[in-house]
């Protein structure tokens, strides 16, 4: 296991556990846009908890690696999922946003492959 690796885990795993308190917390730099997408405020708790499970199988990944693959294949999933909401939504200048989330998600999947 390299330092890369675990740092990069780490990193990953609170950028996206943070996205997820923040669904929960219905903070509104993340539910405005979400009715912005036209995304139901019934599907928040499960895009929070899909996020959340992302983040905990990354960590559990430093000890079990195949968990942290499988949580990097569906975050990185997710981001890509995202990504084609706001692309469809036309809302152009938030696309920045699920790629904040994507490329660490990216890294973490890459970097846990290789190790």
């Amino acid at each position: 296991m390299t330092t890369a690796y675990v740092i990069v885990t780490i990193a990953a795993a609170l950028w996206v556990g943070f996205s997820a308190y923040s669904i929960f917390a219905k903070a509104s730099y993340v539910v405005d846009p979400l009715r912005h997408y036209g995304v139901p405020e019934s599907w928040w708790v499960w895009l929070g908890l899909a996020k959340a499970a992302g983040a905990l199988g990354l960590l559990l990944g430093l000890f079990v690696p195949f968990i942290g693959i499988a949580a990097g294949i569906g975050l990185v999933l997710y981001f890509l999922g995202a990504l084609v909401t706001v692309l469809r939504a036309r809302s152009y200048a938030t696309i920045v946003a699920p790629l904040m989330y994507l490329a660490p998600a990216s890294a973490a999947l890459v970097l846990g492959i290789l190790v």
